[in-house]
């Protein structure tokens, strides 16, 4: 099985690895790629005005400003990418109170799709970064340098996967998968829950790490905390499960 996963735009200052080794990353064969992605946005942060800086990062307070205007993604210092991000959907993952076997699979098979380092495992260290979701470079989106040149690696190395895709609807622009996959949709009174959706997708990327199924009936038979299956509806290659908040 492997897991889909969003990044967050709130993200821990700590680190505990050094500087970043992209080599080490998910497809190792595209580092080339991944570090021409990353050096758009260095260059970038060393040349640009406080002004494009902001709209970059997404931010008007120059206190963090400032922080960030020292970022260099080469050479700051890291932390597991699941650590790293620490938004809602990570508080309700709540990786650390995992056992060592479950913090394991996520780290090996969790895709998180970094806005600005693509898709990554859930063990990849990367360093502290801003980044506005959908921002441009100039003519440089990184969502569809992504999708270019990562989607067809991803769909070999996805083959033959049990794959649960718990993103946002954004990062279906870094990757939309040509296999076989299945998402989740949460319902409150019958009306789709938005405010509270990333806070399920952490739920249920816990529940998968805790159960870890292999194919679709291991899957239909975790019993998810206050969730009631209610529909489940197949669109070319997609299942999507709905499910009704209790």
């Amino acid at each position: 099985m492997k897991i889909l996963f969003s990044p967050s735009e709130s993200k821990s200052l700590e680190n505990s690895c050094k500087s970043i080794k992209l080599d080490t990353f998910l497809f190792d064969n595209l580092t080339n790629k991944r570090e021409y992605a990353l050096k758009q946005y260095q260059n970038f942060i060393d040349n640009a005005t406080k002004d494009k800086l902001k709209k970059l990062f997404g931010i008007k307070n120059e206190k963090l400003l400032e922080t960030l205007d020292g970022i260099n993604v080469f050479t700051d210092h890291t932390q597991k990418a699941v650590l790293r991000y620490n938004g809602v959907g990570y508080e309700y993952l709540s990786y650390s109170s995992l056992s060592q076997k479950e913090q394991y699979f996520l780290d090996n098979n969790m895709i998180i799709f970094s806005n600005l380092f693509g898709p990554i495992l859930a063990k990849n260290c990367i360093p502290y970064y801003k980044l506005k979701q959908g921002e441009k470079i100039g003519t440089f989106s990184f969502e569809n340098f992504y999708k270019k040149e990562f989607s067809s690696s991803l769909d070999k190395y996805l083959e033959n996967e049990l794959v649960i895709d718990l993103r946002a609807a954004f990062y279906e622009k870094f990757y939309l998968p040509d296999i076989k996959y299945y998402t989740f949709k949460f319902l409150k009174n019958s009306k789709v829950v938005s405010h509270w959706a990333k806070a399920y997708r952490g739920k249920i990327a816990r529940e998968l790490a805790i159960y870890q199924p292999q194919d679709e009936k291991e899957l239909m038979d975790i019993e998810f905390q206050n969730l009631k299956i209610k529909e489940i509806k197949e669109i070319k290659n997609k299942k999507e499960l709905i499910f009704e908040i209790e």
